[in-house]
């Protein structure tokens, strides 16, 4: 089945779940209006206050296409990002295995969203140790021929999708936050992050 996909920030596993489904031709949007307050630019991850969304600030120029957006570095968001990252999962038990790639991730200054997104995603996929083809659609198509998935993913609703609890840093004080980041699950769940992706119902 062909799947068409929106760009995501260091997306949350329920996009992973999609993304790497076996059966699954994937295409990314690019194409698009760039809607905001969505997970193109911002990742929640669990803080030691609950969750903590860590959000790339865009460079106003009045373009409106996904592929036209442009990262602003007027602030130094990267090392704010990584700071909370950090300090978020520095205690969890696989923080320190992925600790130097995940670094990588904030140390190139991308202009376009879309590449900085991309290039996240290829390190994320080497820490899942897996590989999975995908294609940048050509045009913006209301009713896509894919399997539509752009406006699937709520960065302000509860997740769509069943989720088994897993341990995570915080999670004795303030209980379990579904669907974070892939991110949160790399780092407290390691090596069976891939098996818990697989896992999930569609």
């Amino acid at each position: 089945m062909k799947i068409l996909l929106p760009i995501f920030y260091l997306p949350p596993v329920s996009w992973f779940s999609v993304f790497l489904h076996h059966d699954s031709e994937v295409v990314l949007e690019q194409y698009e209006n760039f809607p905001k307050q969505t997970y193109r630019n911002r990742a929640n991850i669990y803080g030691a206050n609950g969750k903590l969304s860590l959000i790339i600030p865009i460079h106003h120029n009045g373009k409106r296409a996904m592929k036209d957006i442009e990262i602003s570095y007027s602030e130094n968001w990267q090392h704010l990002h990584w700071k909370s990252i950090k300090n978020a999962y520095q205690s969890s038990p696989y923080f320190e295995f992925y600790e130097d790639h995940l670094k990588q991730i904030f140390d190139s200054e991308e202009k376009s969203l879309i590449k900085f997104n991309l290039r996240a995603l290829e390190i994320i996929l080497k820490l899942l140790k897996t590989e999975k083809a995908y294609s940048l659609n050509d045009e913006y198509a209301r009713n896509p021929a894919e399997i539509n998935y752009r406006e699937k993913f709520s960065a302000k609703q509860p997740s769509e999708f069943e989720m088994e609890e897993y341990y995570q840093t915080f999670s004795d004080k303030l209980g379990f936050l579904a669907d974070l980041s892939i991110i949160d699950l790399l780092c407290n769940k390691g090596p069976e992050s891939l098996t818990y992706i697989q896992n999930i119902k569609l």
